[in-house]
């Protein structure tokens, strides 16, 4: 196992895809702590900036929302996000007049529409007996009055997408894990029963495999999918349940190859059950296949996901996946901002470019007729 390591490392191109999917990990735990949009789901949304370019600036005045919102723990803030108490509303200009602030709220590129907000609701939801007015304009001049840049620009709800790209790192992953396991789970238990025994038990299980393998796969998930509902969970079982008959088929063809091998034999004769036999000498034998299979039906369930969530069949709005940001900003293709559909496309890619390089790699580094 060790020399197996020492392989892989010395793989440029599978040390590469690892170090893009332990990046995408701790993207995925980190999320909303990188996302400039911390709110759930990055959902929020500012219809007059939509469909900006990356890069795009603006001055933006956050007015404190009257109802009060409930500060949630850093834990549930690392997991769902914070409810926003403020309101973005972007500004052309603005300037102090009494005890308001006057703003010219931004429309689009050339339009603006006055707008006046007492201080004191801008500060704190509702008027209030409070601080002088100089110490009110100072405190909205530096509190309540910023630039906000969108690095990769807006959707068409005028979302950040760099902050919903981040958080949807976690639903390809997601995805991905919870497909993988299921498909192992379910491939690895009938692969090794049907090559273990072997006869009419092989014959049973192999008409499943070909069965289910008969049906085309986007297919088979369509009907899961309508099957289970639309939504999050529903799609990692839908992914999972059509991937195992491959895991199957590799995981028999090595347990027939292994059943007659020595000492596999003298467990027999030892009287071990048959239990014993397959989970103690013969599935740690074929580990590397399961890891090469693994890592490829990772990259399969991304790409499944994202079309299931582009075709509208996948993860449901306002949840940020990067199939469904691609169906959300597909039209900008051929108008005058690919970059926001293209964006999540390009993630997609590296994704599943670096699993299939990792996949490559395990498959030569399991090799035992590789050379030290």
């Amino acid at each position: 196992m060790q020399s197996s390591w020492k392989r892989l490392y010395r793989n440029k191109g599978a040390v590469a895809g690892l170090l893009v999917i332990a990046l995408s990990v701790l993207i995925s735990v980190l999320a909303y702590a990188l996302a400039p949009d911390n709110t759930p789901d990055a959902n929020r949304m500012i219809l007059e900036i939509e469909g900006q370019h990356p890069g795009f600036r603006i001055t933006m005045l956050a007015v404190k929302k009257e109802r009060p919102v409930t500060a949630v723990s850093l834990w549930e803030r690392l997991l769902h996000g914070q409810e926003p108490d403020m309101t973005w509303i972007p500004l052309r200009s603005w300037q102090f007049k009494d005890s308001g602030i006057v703003i010219q709220r931004y429309v689009d590129e050339s339009t603006g529409r006055e707008e006046v907000y007492p201080l004191t609701a801008v500060l704190y939801g509702k008027p209030v007996a409070t601080a002088s007015l100089a110490e009110l304009q100072q405190e909205v001049r530096k509190t309540r009055i910023f630039t906000a840049t969108y690095w990769l620009g807006t959707d068409k709800f005028g979302r950040d997408i760099l902050s919903r790209l981040l958080v949807g790192t976690r639903v390809s992953l997601g995805v991905g894990c919870i497909a993988v396991v299921i498909s192992l789970s379910i491939g690895v238990l009938l692969g090794a029963v049907a090559g273990y025994f072997k006869g009419r038990t092989d014959d049973v299980v192999m008409w499943l495999v070909n069965v289910v393998w008969s049906m085309p796969t986007l297919l088979l998930v369509f009907a899961l999918t309508l099957a289970l509902g639309k939504g999050f969970w529903q799609v990692f079982i839908a992914v999972g349940l059509t991937m195992w008959v491959g895991v199957a088929r590799i995981i028999r063809g090595q347990v027939l190859a292994i059943r007659e091998l020595e000492y596999v034999e003298a467990a027999r004769a030892l009287g071990y059950d048959h239990v014993r036999i397959i989970v103690k000498h013969i599935l740690p034998n074929i580990l590397g296949p399961v890891m090469v299979v693994a890592a490829g039906n990772f990259a399969t369930a991304i790409v499944v996901e994202a079309g299931l969530s582009f075709l509208g069949v996948g993860v449901q709005p306002p949840q940020p996946s990067w199939g469904l940001m691609i169906k959300e900003n597909y039209n900008f293709i051929i108008t005058h901002n690919p970059l926001l559909a293209l964006a999540p496309g390009i993630a997609i890619m590296l994704l599943v470019l670096a699993f299939n390089l990792l996949g490559n790699g395990l498959r030569d580094a399991m090799d035992v007729r590789s050379k030290i």
